[in-house]
């Protein structure tokens, strides 16, 4: 196998599902498959348990002992020591990737780099449809038009040419991006210092990956993922002090974390 798929995951079986099934139908089976749990979810650890024969790649299934408030970059860092390969690309449990998803990651992954992709987002209805009908309606740039989705142009599938405006970087996005295990080794991986949401496992790290070297290299309209409609509850509280938190780090040059895959 080549790359290693690790998928952000709280609490939402029905989107799961949903992603696993996409990727038994990926062009490109070369992968393996970590779910990173954020959370001890029986409902969860027993699907994988009972079905996971029914998949055409391994799935390594990490999780808490018990649900103890936000520790995704903890469980990020479990799941990057726990890759096989050093090819990773991340998505979280509300992103269905497009066919060709992981097919393009492994195209393109090489040392020096961030890769970031972008995400269509699917509307309320277009969500409840896809999740309550038995029979999936097929997603695609054509199928969208007219729903209530929105930032569609992005599931433009273009393999032969870049459609990203070279001069505008809207940065990393947790949610669709890959890189080679050694860079997130050479910074110490994602910061455990973040118990918030936001910030930590996308604008932390990218800052990071980048003072380190690293060059941004847009994915956009190669690899896809359609984020399913849910309501978020982020406060302006919580991106105070994740901006704070970043501000400090940065002004100390904080580049390999301290509290990160290594604990100094």
């Amino acid at each position: 196998m080549k790359l290693t798929l690790i998928i952000s995951y709280y609490k939402d079986l029905s989107s799961l599902k949903l992603i696993l099934g996409a990727l038994n139908k990926q062009s490109c089976m070369d992968f393996t498959v970590i779910i990173s749990e954020d959370d001890a979810n029986e409902e969860t650890i027993n699907f994988i348990k009972d079905n996971r024969h029914l998949y055409h790649f391994s799935i390594a299934h990490l999780y808490q002992k018990k649900d103890d408030g936000f520790r995704k970059n903890m469980m990020l860092n479990r799941s990057v020591k726990s890759s096989p390969t050093d090819m990773i690309a991340f998505i979280d449990g509300d992103c269905i990737p497009h066919k060709h998803f992981v097919k393009e990651y492994i195209k393109h992954l090489k040392p020096g780099y961030i890769f970031f992709g972008r995400r269509v987002f699917l509307g309320k209805e277009v969500t409840e449809k896809i999740k309550t009908h038995d029979k999936k309606p097929q997603i695609n740039f054509c199928s969208l038009l007219f729903t209530d989705s929105r930032k569609i142009k992005e599931g433009i599938y273009n393999p032969w040419f870049s459609l990203a405006d070279p001069i505008k970087n809207k940065g990393l996005i947790g949610c669709n991006w890959g890189i080679m295990k050694r860079e997130l080794e050479a910074v110490n991986g994602f910061d455990e210092d973040y118990i918030l949401p936001g910030t930590g496992e996308d604008t932390d790290i990218e800052w990071r990956l980048r003072a380190n070297g690293l060059q941004m290299k847009p994915m956009k309209n190669k690899a896809i993922v359609y984020h399913l409609h849910h309501e978020t509850t982020r406060s302006d509280e919580i991106n105070r002090v994740n901006h704070k938190m970043l501000a400090d780090k940065k002004k100390a040059n904080k580049v390999y974390c301290s509290n990160g895959l290594e604990k100094e």
